[in-house]
């Protein structure tokens, strides 16, 4: 009796959090469906009485939102291809290369994970701004180039990999990139889809540092040009609300699609090693 009441008293709290974390994205989708400034009336209703897609056609009608999509993707695909290259060779060589120093500078790289990202975002800005960077895609891209995260996930993973299969390849005369690209990627499929999970959801749902950076609204990304629409006052509470769908669309997508892997190479990468 007793394990049977701890069950549903369990399985209860988890469908009450469940329920209260879904509220906010179903109400979310509730007001983008509402005719113009229902949303604002006192009670706001929970549900439209009579459902429409004005507000969808309205905020696609502003001038650059469909530029603001596009710029979301390329920016967010962009970081993501870089990051995964660049994590998943630094990982690697962290778990199977020997090298003078390799501890204590991977340490040295954990250490970082302590300092605050917005503590280097001023002298970042300042360096593209010598070079030249300020108001582009790069100057957005190359930030996310590698993260020490991706870095350690990518380590933890491959130290699981037998080092007999490596010695093997490299005695039947494969190069490093060869044993790489033919060998190890395969092997770390579930950690790869982790990492590109993790570093879209990071890179499109970013605003600070596109803000900081991107001075104009050519290479605004959504959520900047949604910001920006708000302050204009050029959008209702309700088409604002549909451009909050259209951003969390993409990625809630993106993570439904690939969960299975994902939580995958988060526990895998966090017991290995």
């Amino acid at each position: 009796m007793m394990p049977r009441l701890a069950r549903a008293l369990v399985n209860g709290l988890l469908l009450g959090g469940a329920l209260v974390a879904l509220f906010p994205l179903a109400w979310m989708l509730a007001v983008s469906c509402m005719p113009p400034g229902t949303a604002n009336t006192l009670p706001p209703p929970l549900w439209p009485a009579h459902p429409t897609l004005d507000n969808y056609r309205q905020l696609f009608a502003h001038a650059g939102m469909w530029r603001y999509l596009g710029n979301s993707f390329l920016i967010s695909g962009a970081i993501t291809l870089l990051s995964l290259t660049c994590n998943l060779l630094a990982g690697y060589a962290f778990a199977k290369l020997r090298f003078a120093g390799r501890e204590r500078l991977f340490r040295s790289l954990l250490g970082l994970l302590v300092v605050p990202a917005q503590v280097a975002m001023l002298p970042l800005f300042l360096l593209f701004k010598y070079t030249g960077l300020v108001d582009s895609y790069a100057g957005v891209v190359l930030p996310g180039a590698a993260t020490v995260l991706g870095i350690f996930l990518v380590r933890q993973y491959a130290q699981g990999l037998p080092d007999a299969l490596l010695e093997a390849a490299r005695i039947d005369g494969a190069s490093e990139l060869r044993i790489f690209t033919t060998i190890v990627l395969p092997l770390l499929r579930p950690v790869i889809a982790t990492l590109a999970i993790l570093t879209f959801l990071a890179a499109w749902n970013d605003f600070m540092w596109p803000l900081i950076e991107l001075t104009g609204q050519d290479h605004y990304t959504l959520p900047l040009g949604l910001a920006a629409m708000a302050r204009e006052h050029t959008a209702g509470t309700e088409s604002l609300m549909a451009g909050s769908v259209l951003t969390v669309l993409p990625v809630l997508l993106l993570f439904l699609s690939m969960q299975k892997y994902y939580l995958e190479g988060l526990l895998l990468g966090g017991v290995k090693g």
